[in-house]
């Protein structure tokens, strides 16, 4: 049996979360069937990340386990209580995926596809791979961020990304289970693909449209602002080479 856990993390979505979580439970449903595997068991995972509007009252009304924080932790936090639970619940797989209708549950299929052909343990969506999977442009200042970090990050760490924030991932859960991730907030990718990268993890990229149907969501603590964003996710970076490079002894 090969378990693959899908987490998705939640933050005052109530106006998309019914939907979508309906859409990931009904597409999680039929891919045994789709991929002729029975042998795969899924279990799908709401992470409420302490919402102040109707998502948790919302969330009652589905059939799906939900964790909630009693205080707001932030995005990094759900990933790393992502992998602890899997681990936990001896998942082979977890997959995240945002609640916010950027991410399409009809690609769990390809991320689980990927995930069993076994030549990765990282298999990471990419909006940016090609304009054919652009479904609306994206803000242009966090395309510009984005694009920037992703190059600095591929510089660092002989990488070959073309997109260093999408959140719809599959992750080989033995593979993550021992990264020393403390990063809580949007930060984190800066810091798992240094970790990553350090561990030798195969990394995998797979295309996803690029949907952004909110272009006024906001980031909170003061990272709305693009130029003290760009440098706070630089910084995560920058501490997580220098303490990957103690770590391995680099000199």
């Amino acid at each position: 049996m090969t378990r693959i856990l899908i987490a998705v993390p939640v933050f005052n979505e109530a106006r998309t979360v019914v939907a979508v979580l309906r859409e990931v439970l009904r597409h999680a449903a039929a891919i045994p069937e789709a991929l002729r595997r029975p042998d795969l068991s899924f279990a799908v995972l709401a992470l409420d990340d302490h919402s102040t509007d109707a998502t948790s009252e919302l969330l009652k009304q589905l059939p799906i386990e939900t964790i909630r924080q009693p205080r707001n932790r932030g995005y990094g936090f759900a990933m790393q209580e992502t992998f602890r639970l899997a681990r936990e619940r001896d998942a082979d797989w977890c997959i995240s995926i945002d609640c916010d209708e950027q991410h399409e549950p009809s690609r769990l299929v390809a991320f689980v596809r990927a995930a069993l052909a076994d030549k990765a343990d990282v298999i990471s969506g990419t909006r940016y791979f090609d304009d054919s999977h652009a479904h609306d442009d994206a803000p242009a200042e966090r395309q510009a961020i984005n694009a920037t970090l992703t190059r600095e990050l591929n510089a660092a760490l002989d990488l070959r990304l073309t997109d260093a924030f999408c959140g719809f991932k599959a992750y080989r859960t033995r593979a993550v289970a021992n990264l020393a991730l403390d990063a809580c907030g949007y930060e984190f990718p800066m810091q798992f693909w240094v970790l990553a990268a350090s561990a030798r993890l195969r990394i995998q990229e797979l295309p996803i449209r690029r949907i952004y149907p909110d272009f006024a969501r906001r980031f909170g603590n003061g990272l709305d602002d693009g130029a003290r964003r760009l440098a706070h996710y630089r910084l995560t970076m920058q501490r997580a080479l220098q303490s990957s490079s103690l770590r391995h002894g680099a000199p």
